[in-house]
């Protein structure tokens, strides 16, 4: 069965990421090495193990643009530039045996290196992909 794991950020986040202190502890050089080793060693694992199928990372939310439709009428928005809102950041898309094992990469994941204790509130969700209409329940 494939999952999706999905990992947030805010746009502040990113803004650390990139050595701006914005309400967010700027991270330095060493605390993004540790962080990409750290990645990188879990998805070269992951893809020794046979489980991952792909992974990616999106850029900050300020080069999202939001479509929509108020009364029937599309629009389009630059942002969000929502410093508060967490927004969908990376994710990977995993091949296992079991959602318990999917939720026990997850955790794995969760236990990236960031610098304090910025992201001591994070969270991530875990869910399955569905093949056809039919693995909805229609």
């Amino acid at each position: 069965m494939k999952y999706m794991i999905l990992s947030y950020a805010s746009q502040q986040d990113y803004d650390a990421m990139s050595g701006k202190d914005n309400g967010v502890p700027a991270s330095s050089q060493e605390d993004l090495v540790a962080m990409v080793e750290f990645m990188t060693t879990v998805n070269k694992e992951l893809e020794e193990s046979g489980e991952l199928v792909e992974t990616r990372a999106l850029a900050a939310p300020v080069h999202t643009r939001r479509l929509g439709s108020r009364a029937g009428v599309p629009f389009v928005t630059d942002g969000p530039y929502a410093e508060t809102q967490e927004v969908l950041a990376s994710y990977w898309i995993v091949e296992c045996e079991s959602f318990d094992r999917a939720t026990e990469i997850a955790v794995r994941l969760g236990q990236c290196p960031y610098p304090g204790d910025a992201y001591a509130d994070t969270y991530a969700d875990v869910r399955p992909l569905v093949d056809s209409s039919a693995d909805l329940g229609f």
